[in-house]
């Protein structure tokens, strides 16, 4: 996007007036309680351009080096905690690139995606606002045996889980693998962020042939990915990717923290929409998370991992795991929030998030990729998924001081992919 400073006008106006202008103070007269208050923009503190060589030898390489050299700033807090950096070099991919840093505390991922998504317009019709996407169909309505069944699944699977939280907290802690952070430190580490993409066709013939969801095969080429990585860095893979000699430790236990959005309408929505009072997408931070086990293991059948992330993903639907932790959550931030260190440390964090289904432009601008990402965290590897028009994108964070090779391990996605796909034409399970 070939994006100009005046463009960051457009924070002035009225449908951008939400924590964007607003800092946290402390209220002396109500026991020194923090809130928000909303304060004047001053553009200069919030919008950057840096001057580039135009003709430098690798203009991708600077954009995320220049990246991963923001992830070792902080905004400050003095001032509305956000950033825009306009870098004016074209790339492989796009004329320039926009990169906007926002503080977690004004949102989470589908408050910041609405937001963004409602600054676009679409490239087909200027003056139209992107589709978002159709919420989710309710399911029939089932027989009161099946209610009464539900209500006690969900019952004991919420109590498992929350003792899993307790047992996972103190005790049962992921194995000390090479994607594993030795400690907490690691969320003051910087962070390399990189991204590889796939055809979204790709991923629903998979989706269909299996009859899964999205979601249950970018887990499961996740879940294979990470075994190959983990597989070649135990020892020395041999062959085509196929046929490779195990390496792998017994009973590896790698565990993700995977958000989910908690909203009672699930999905990206209209930021008008978001700001009423009393909306069921409310905006703000409305996310809980549940632990999501990745089997490590080679499989003799690709498809294998398509049924363990089903079985996983139908079994963490069936809880209610997410909403206990974002409600302890908020409880220690109130009453004891030098106690937040003691939530579980596990391997990797995971998220999925949709985006626009139609190409969009930011102020006349084409949008070509969008990848968001996240530092500060306590744990060497973060995967974001958003789909994009006919795209869908796996955005790495890592700590190159753990995982120093992290474009292999977007290789090995890919080619996890790439088996998953291969196995479902040789068994004839392409849908028509």
């Amino acid at each position: 996007m070939e994006l100009e400073r005046k463009n960051g006008e457009w924070i002035k106006s009225g449908s951008c007036d939400l924590g964007l202008r607003r800092i946290k103070v402390a209220d002396e007269k109500n026991g020194g309680e923090v809130k928000w208050v909303k304060t004047k923009v001053d553009l200069d503190n919030h919008v950057k351009i840096p001057m580039v060589d135009q003709h430098m030898a690798s203009p991708d390489q600077f954009v995320e080096d220049y990246i991963a050299n923001l992830t070792n700033t902080h905004i400050s807090t003095s001032i509305p905690m956000w950033d825009v950096h306009i870098l004016n070099l074209k790339t492989c991919d796009a004329e320039s690139t926009l990169v906007i840093r926002v503080h977690h505390s004004l949102g989470d991922g589908t408050s910041l995606m609405s937001f963004l998504i409602s600054c676009c317009r679409k490239t087909s019709e200027p003056d139209a606002l992107p589709s978002f996407p159709a919420a989710k169909k309710s399911r029939p309505d089932a027989g009161w045996f099946w209610k009464c069944w539900s209500v006690l699944l969900l019952a004991w699977n919420t109590l498992v889980d929350i003792w899993m939280c307790v047992a996972t907290t103190y005790f049962l802690k992921d194995t000390q693998t090479p994607l594993k952070a030795p400690s907490r430190a690691v969320a003051f580490t910087s962070r390399r962020i990189m991204r590889r993409t796939f055809c979204v066709d790709d991923v629903k013939l998979v989706k269909n042939a299996t009859n899964t969801t999205v979601n249950d095969v970018v887990l499961a080429i996740t879940q294979a990915g990470l075994s190959r990585y983990l597989n070649r860095k135990y020892g020395k893979g041999t062959g085509d990717g196929e046929s490779w000699e195990n390496n792998l430790p017994n009973s590896i236990r790698l565990t993700a923290t995977l958000f989910i959005n908690l909203r009672s309408s699930p999905g990206i929505y209209a930021i008008a929409k978001m700001v009423k009072k009393h909306s069921q997408t409310e905006w703000g931070n409305k996310i809980g998370y549940v632990l999501y086990p990745f089997k490590i293991a080679l499989k003799d059948n690709p498809l294998d991992y398509i049924r363990d992330a089903k079985a996983t993903m139908d079994r963490k639907k069936a809880t209610l795991e997410a909403q206990f932790r974002l409600f302890m959550a908020k409880v220690f931030v109130r009453f004891y929030p030098t106690k937040l260190a003691t939530f579980p440390l596990t391997t990797m964090w995971f998220s999925n998030v949709a985006g626009p289904q139609e190409e969009i432009s930011l102020f006349g601008n084409q949008v070509t990729f969008i990848a968001p990402s996240l530092y500060g965290q306590p744990v060497a590897l973060t995967i974001h998924i958003i789909s994009y028009e006919k795209k869908i994108s796996m955005v790495l964070s890592v700590d190159e001081n753990i995982i120093p090779d992290p474009y292999q391990l977007c290789d090995d996605f890919e080619e996890a992919l790439k088996l998953i796909k291969k196995t479902i034409v040789a068994e004839g399970l392409i849908k028509k």
